[in-house]
Order: structure tokens, then C-alpha cells, then sequence
């Protein structure tokens, strides 16, 4: 029971950003190739970021509504300062952005660009006809965006988009490949990037080399061009060939395509190449799918499981044994519906608009797919957006974003001599940088947008209750209390997801006396980010104190090795086995073990619609005093520790942009009285 609590309302300072304006730009003629990111060959490419600090080096805290300057703090139970940590009392640590307060904007608003987008070609001054042939056999989703200009806005900063641009995916599936020899091969690119997959493309291949719809990871064709019920096979669906005129396959029975395709001279279509003239290209025929619409449809891409029979992706599993399923709730209902991870329904909007006439208004599926990813990469080359192909993407990856480079202030001390800075070549035209400027203020804004809807997400599939004590509070004497941390998510587990070292939730709990000094704390940070776990670098290091109270929900794979009993491991790879691990079958059926040998998973989520209690002990030392004393709490949520970051040989710039996607969740704090 809870004595004397009162909830104090801490606001929380949204970060802010200097959109960039172009002042004094002449005209340009230039018109580069596409641009991508590939995390493999980023180092060179983010050579000027090693000098960036971290996210872990600027403000976090949760009481405070000025940034302060970054210094050291302490570990739980010292209220001096110690090396290193993410301080959620007062002015230190890294500083994710904090929650908004304020009611959240609509998702991704739509919005219909002037320009169409339209398709990019691959670099490079000529290309094989025979290539060229097949990949036209594969439309871009530039080219869907002529008509359906709202679902590609949507879809173009979404986790779907970013599938094959990642670069902490291709650190990580290079380093797996390194690992295991090479047994791994193209098996996560058959999600991540299955038109690539279908068009033959190395796995190794650079992205800005690769075609424009390869580089659109899970793009319009990787679902509406499959017409053949898929289950449980790891990614492997076929994609069906054909030029933009080919069916395309949805929920719905295409009257609408019908009718469009029937009146080509009223809505200016040409449903087919030939004969030639005016008209805009499009899909002749819409074809109902009806697995589309169902959640088995999703399971091929996010139920996976590697070869010694240990499974990755674990959401199927978890959603056909959970209370949504048992209603007939699906997949599609919570992540694409009209509020992120709650069953409520479609709007209505047209599902296309040709030539500027719009379609009847149906219920429309919302293409962010709602859900905790968010991106890493240069914001020059995602999100999803046409303009990015005016620079390539090695120019991008040389172009200072952090610093302002583009922006009026920055030119106008460059101008002045005030500020002197030795450009790369590429970017030592002003006109250049103040337009590399407007594209990444525009592309900012969307994943800002994308953040909001993340912070929605994740709020909307979890609550957090509490404190309550343990007996009444007393100077001088223990308190032992605990909050309990609750799934309203009915579809699957909190967090779920794939990979033992991600994704990453906890609770930060810490203890404020009467002088306003923190006397206790756990679910601190150390100075890279990670929490104070076994795998943290400065608690090896002896810098801070392992928290010994870490609530935290991350699943871990345990390996069992040469020597010693079974540890965590950031892979099912047992390293320490073999000096040439193989990803490899068992060598007996798994259901002898229920799993395979030498290697498990401990999972640490919470079912869907359980709870679980985090509880808390403090020392009678911490409580001395008497008097009015704050307890603050907040739950954390982040894709990736940055230990398994860097053992995936990720950058720092990929590291800073982590932690900056830090969001708390629930974060608020109570009042109460020790006599």
C-alpha cells in the first residue's frame, strides 16, 4: 500500500532543430544518382563522424527542464559523482529526446509531392540491357506513388522502407557471415531486401550500386505482387514478375481499378504499353488476395528461425497463443489501423488518386506499419524521398549534418570568415550544402514524425503503476517497495521482436532526499549507454557499480562454451566451441531438447495482457533524513545495446544516433513523507 503519494508533473524540453533556409542560391542544373546506406562500407564514408561525441555525452534528465552541461554521475547508491552514467535526477548523462507532453499529431500526414517521384537508375554511365530488362520486371515504389501519394508517404520513413538501408542490419549480417564462415549467406536478405534477392544481387553489394527498387527493402511489389498463401518459410515468398501494366494483388476485390482502367480516356490511364500515346502507366487489373488481409500473411518475414533451429523472430508464436488471435484481432488492425497498437478501426480516405481525380474513400491501411524500430542511417538517404538521388550516396555520407552545415547561421559565419571550415570537395559550394540542407530538414521532419508515433506505440502497449510500499516509510530504516509494469498489448509479448542482445527495455528508478540530492538509483546508464549489466564496458572496467536491482525485459541468447556453464551471448553462436564456428543442424532432433544443443534462449518479456513486478530495496543509510522525499521512475526503450553495437564493428556516428532514439515511456514521479 502507498502512503502519502502525490504525482508531481515534470515537463519534459523537446529537443529542438534549426531548419535549414537557403538565402542567395542560384540554379542549378545537377541531377545525381540514387543514394543509399550500407553499414558494411559506411567507415570511410563517416570518417569525419569519429570526432562526434555520443548521444551518452549530452543531457538526461528527468527532473530538470533546462539542457545541462554533460558530466559524470553516480552509480546507484553514492549521491557524489562517479565515472560515467545517464543520470535521470539531475544535470548528466546521455540524453535521449524526452517524451511530448502535448497531444499527438496525426499519423505521417499525407502529402502529395509537386513532383512525383519517379524512378532513379542504378549508377553508373551504362547498364546491361539484359539487367536493365529484368529490373523493369520489378517496379519501384516511386512509381506507385503517382497514384497512391498517401501510402507512400507513410510507407517512406517506415521500418519496412528502411529494411535494406540499415546499416546496423548489414554491420550485423556481416558480422554473422564473418562468424559462421559464410553458412549464413543470403538468408536475411530475403526479407530485408527480397527484390534484390529475386534480381540476383550479391549480398556484399554496396546499395547505391544495387536498383532503386532493391534499395526499397520490404517495397509495394514485396507484398502486392505475392499471390501464393505463404506460412512459416523464413522469407522465402516469390515475387511476381511483371512491368508497372501487371496485376497487383490487395485486400479488396479491384472494382476500383476496374472502373479506372474501363474509362482510360476520362482518368488519362494507359493500362498497357501498347498502343502508344498519352496516358499515364498503370496496373491493369487489382486482384483480391485474401491471405493479405490476414495475420499468417506476416509470419514468413517475422517468425524466423536459423539453422541449428533456434528461433530469431518470435512474434507468430507469440500472437496465435495470445488473446487477439483467440478474437480474431489481426496483425494488420493494430499496426495499421487508425491509432498506433490499438484495434480501433480504419479511416476512410481514397485509395488513390489518378491525375488528380480521386477514387471512392474506403478504409485505408496505414503503410507506417506502426511499431518501436527507428533509423540509424545519414539523414540525407533516408527516409524514403526522391530528392536524396541529387547527391550519391559517398557525397551524402561526407556531408557534416551535425554541424550545421547549410544552415543560415553556419553560412553566414562561413561567409564572414568568422568560422573556417576545409570542405570536402563535393560540398565546397554553398548552393550545394544550403539544398543538402532543405532535404535533410525535410527528411528530419518525417522521422520526427516516426518518433512520435513510436512514442504512441509503445505507450499504448504497456502501463506502469506504482510505487507500493512496504509498510509505512521510516527515517532511518529500509524501504522496500516495488511498481508493477503491465502488456495491455493483447497481440503478443512486451518487447518482442527478434535477437538475444535487442530490443531493449527497462526501468529507471531513482530515489531523491529532502535536499534534493539522489541517494539511491537503479536502471542508470554508463558512459557509452548501456546499462549496468554484465556487458557493460565500464562495469568491467570496475568505472561504476553493477546494478545489482536492473529490472529489465531484454531477452539474452546462453551459450554453453569450451569452458564454464552456459552465458549470455550477443549471437546463437557458440564462438569459444570450434576455431571455426559454423552455423550449423543440430545432430538430433530439436524436440529432444526443446532446443539446440549448446545453445537457448532465456526470454524475459511479458506475455500479452501479464504483468510483472520490479522490485526495490533501499538501505536504511539512504532514508537518514526526515522529510519529503521524490521517487522518479520511467520505463526505456531502445533497438540495440551499443556494446553489441561495437561488436558488430558499428560507427560512433551510428552509436550517437542510437541513443538519440532513446524515448522514456511513462515517466513520472511521486512524493512522499518519511518521519
Amino acid at each position: 500500500m502507498s502512503f502519502g503519494v502525490h504525482l508531481v508533473d515534470e515537463p519534459a524540453t523537446p529537443g529542438g532543430r534549426m531548419p535549414g533556409r537557403r538565402f542567395g542560391r542560384r540554379p542549378r542544373g545537377r541531377f545525381a544518382v540514387i543514394a543509399t546506406l550500407c553499414g558494411v562500407w559506411i567507415v570511410c564514408g563517416l570518417g569525419w563522424c569519429g570526432a562526434r561525441c555520443l548521444a551518452a555525452d549530452q543531457k538526461d534528465d528527468l527532473l530538470s527542464d533546462d539542457p545541462p552541461a554533460a558530466k559524470p554521475v553516480a552509480p546507484a547508491t553514492a549521491p557524489k559523482s562517479a565515472p560515467g552514467g545517464d543520470d535521470l535526477l539531475d544535470d548528466a548523462g546521455p540524453k535521449a529526446p524526452p517524451p511530448k507532453s502535448s497531444p499527438a499529431p496525426p499519423p505521417v500526414p499525407p502529402a502529395a509531392p509537386a513532383t512525383q517521384p519517379a524512378a532513379v537508375p542504378v549508377a553508373g554511365a551504362k547498364e546491361d540491357p539484359h539487367a536493365l530488362l529484368l529490373r523493369q520486371q520489378y517496379p519501384s515504389a516511386a512509381e506507385c506513388a503517382k497514384c497512391h501519394g498517401r501510402i507512400y508517404d507513410e510507407w517512406a520513413s517506415s521500418s519496412h522502407a528502411y529494411a535494406s538501408i540499415s546499416p546496423m542490419f548489414h554491420k550485423f549480417e556481416q558480422k554473422i557471415n564473418d562468424l559462421s564462415q559464410g553458412t549464413v549467406g543470403y538468408f536475411c536478405m530475403r526479407c530485408h531486401g527480397n527484390v534484390g534477392t529475386t534480381l540476383k544481387e550479391d549480398r556484399y553489394k554496396p546499395l547505391w550500386e544495387r536498383s532503386p527498387v532493391s534499395i526499397e527493402g520490404v517495397t509495394c511489389i514485396a507484398c502486392h505482387r505475392v499471390k501464393t498463401d505463404y506460412n512459416k518459410s523464413n522469407g522465402q515468398r516469390r515475387i511476381e514478375p511483371g512491368d508497372i501494366h501487371e496485376p497487383v494483388y490487395g485486400n479488396a476485390p479491384g472494382d476500383d481499378v476496374k472502373k479506372v482502367v474501363s474509362r482510360p480516356d476520362e482518368w488519362h490511364v494507359k493500362p498497357a504499353a501498347d498502343p502508344k500515346g498519352p496516358g499515364m502507366d498503370i496496373h491493369r487489373e487489382g486482384i483480391h488476395f485474401e491471405q493479405l488481409s490476414r495475420s499468417d500473411f506476416c509470419v514468413s518475414c517475422h517468425q524466423v528461425a536459423v539453422y541449428p533451429g533456434i528461433k530469431l523472430e518470435v512474434v507468430w508464436d507469440q500472437y496465435r497463443a495470445s488473446p487477439a488471435a483467440a478474437k480474431g484481432v489481426t496483425c494488420q488492425q493494430c499496426h495499421m489501423g487508425s491509432k498506433p497498437g490499438i484495434d480501433s478501426g480504419y479511416p476512410l480516405f481514397p485509395v488513390a488518386v489518378v491525375n488528380g481525380k480521386a477514387t471512392p474513400d474506403k478504409p485505408h491501411h496505414n503503410h507506417a506499419f506502426f511499431g518501436p524500430g527507428y533509423p540509424t542511417a545519414h539523414p540525407g538517404l533516408f527516409p524514403q524521398n526522391p530528392r536524396n538521388a541529387e547527391f550519391s550516396a559517398a557525397t551524402w555520407l561526407k556531408f557534416d549534418y551535425r554541424s550545421g552545415w547549410g544552415t543560415d547561421d553556419f553560412e553566414h559565419k562561413i561567409a564572414s570568415k568568422r568560422l573556417k571550415v576545409a570542405f570536402p570537395k563535393e560540398w565546397d559550394n554553398i548552393d550545394d550544402r544550403q539544398t543538402a540542407r532543405e532535404i535533410i530538414t525535410e527528411n528530419i521532419k518525417r522521422t520526427e514524425a516516426k518518433r512520435e508515433l513510436r512514442r504512441q506505440v509503445m505507450e499504448n502497449g504497456s502501463h506502469l503503476d506504482g510505487p507500493f510500499f512496504e509498510g509505512t516509510p521510516a527515517a532511518g530504516q529500509a524501504l522496500s517497495f516495488h511498481y508493477v509494469v503491465k502488456n495491455t498489448n493483447p497481440g503478443h509479448n512486451l518487447p518482442s521482436g527478434s535477437l538475444g542482445a535487442q530490443p531493449e527495455i527497462w526501468l529507471d528508478v531513482a530515489l531523491v532526499a529532502p535536499d534534493g540530492k539522489r541517494v539511491w538509483e537503479s536502471g542508470y546508464v554508463d558512459s557509452n549507454g548501456d546499462m549496468a549489466d554484465i556487458h557493460s564496458e565500464d562495469v568491467g572496467k570496475g568505472k561504476i557499480k553493477f546494478d545489482d536491482q536492473l529490472f529489465n525485459l531484454q531477452t539474452k541468447f546462453l551459450t554453453t562454451n569450451v569452458k564454464g556453464t552456459d552465458r549470455e551471448m550477443f549471437l546463437p553462436i557458440n564462438v569459444d566451441i570450434d576455431q571455426l564456428p559454423f552455423i550449423r543442424p543440430a545432430g538430433l532432433p530439436i524436440s529432444v531438447l526443446n532446443h539446440p544443443p549448446f545453445i537457448r534462449m532465456e526470454a524475459k518479456s511479458i506475455p500479452p495482457l501479464g504483468s510483472r513486478n520490479a522490485a526495490y530495496h533501499v538501505s536504511a543509510s539512504a532514508l537518514s533524513k526526515r522529510g519529503t522525499y521524490k521517487l522518479a521512475v520511467r520505463m526505456r526503450s531502445r533497438a540495440e545495446p551499443i556494446y553489441f553495437m561495437r561488436f558488430c564493428n558499428a560507427t560512433r556516428d551510428m552509436e550517437q544516433s542510437m541513443n538519440e532514439w532513446m524515448i522514456d515511456i511513462h515517466p513520472y514521479t511521486v512524493q512522499f513523507d518519511v518521519k
